[in-house]
């Protein structure tokens, strides 16, 4: 078992991993929502490993609402500085800083049956990605995967973003969801780099989708047409809808409502905002709206996640 491997068998351990000093320690456990950690650790000298990541498909047919998802990855050879303040820093040690540390960093994403339910409940299993998201597959497994460029990308923008806030609770629960989509493809062995929309083909048509979700996110109480995205990010409406289907693997409706639906369980919960003042701030036109979408998409009522 490499290193890597071990510490993803480990990583619901609070301690430092094999005496290792940890440097940054974030978790998120928000009820109903996806429950995260993110560590790093200082690199002792002698490390040395691929990045890894694992895919965890716990079930029990006797007890169906204790069932769930569990992502661990571990990655490598990135750097981190304390000294924010840097800039342009070219990692060369000077008398007020010891230069960049090489870090190990450990992630785990927790998803419930409850959590995953929004995602399935008004489509056709036609897939084995839906079957383990509906927990259709009769036996738990674990399996280890290498990380693709696509997963690296993601677990590297959860480290370095300069959101905070709301802002940053949005965008890593966009990141989170990328991870599972990609995870998924990985356990049922489908090509991840390969897209069956043509127009997809040119680095351009992937990057206004990119566009359109940056949209959507940076504007989450701001309802806006299809039409009117289409025109924001300058794609063939038809384009804009299959494509962001094809890279995301949701359609454009239904990714914007969960955002919606993950961004007001951190208002309600972590902070204590209303249901009045999150249904304002998220664009709804009553309460009663909000309540109703809120319901249907996580199984929860608003009220239940005040504090």
């Amino acid at each position: 078992m490499s290193k890597a491997q071990e510490i993803l068998m480990q990583s619901k351990s609070p301690l430092g991993w094999n005496g290792m000093e940890v440097l940054y320690d974030k978790e998120q456990h928000i009820p109903g929502s996806t429950q995260y950690h993110i560590r790093r650790y200082y690199a002792q000298d002698s490390w040395a490993a691929e990045d890894t990541g694992m895919f965890i498909y716990h079930f029990n047919a006797a007890s169906p609402k204790e069932n769930y998802l569990e992502l661990r990855f571990c990655i490598s050879g990135n750097r981190y500085c304390e000294n924010k303040t840097c800039g342009s820093c070219q990692q060369i040690p000077t008398t007020d800083c010891a230069g960049p540390i090489r870090t190990v960093d450990v992630f785990s994403f927790h998803f419930t049956s409850t959590f995953l339910y929004q995602f399935l409940h008004h489509v056709k299993l036609t897939n084995k990605k839906d079957e383990l998201l509906a927990f259709k597959h009769p036996e738990p497994f674990a399996k280890i995967f290498p990380l693709s460029r696509k997963k690296r990308v993601s677990l590297d923008a959860l480290l370095n973003h300069s959101y905070t806030g709301s802002l940053e609770n949005i965008f890593v629960n966009a990141k989170i969801h990328e991870l599972l989509l990609y995870s998924l493809e990985s356990v049922v062995e489908e090509k991840e780099e390969v897209f069956t929309c043509k127009f997809l083909a040119d680095d351009r048509g992937v990057e206004s989708i990119y566009q359109a979700r940056e949209f959507l996110l940076q504007h989450i109480g701001d309802p806006i047409t299809i039409k009117e995205l289409s025109r924001k990010v300058a794609m063939n409406e038809c384009y804009l809808k299959k494509g962001f289907k094809e890279v995301f693997g949701t359609t454009i409706f239904d990714f914007y409502q969960q955002q919606r639906m993950e961004h007001a369980k951190y208002l309600l919960y972590q902070k204590s905002l209303s249901v009045t003042d999150v249904s304002a701030l998220l664009g709804y036109s009553s309460i009663s709206h909000f309540s109703a979408a809120f319901k249907k998409h996580t199984g929860l009522k608003p009220c239940e996640l005040l504090n």
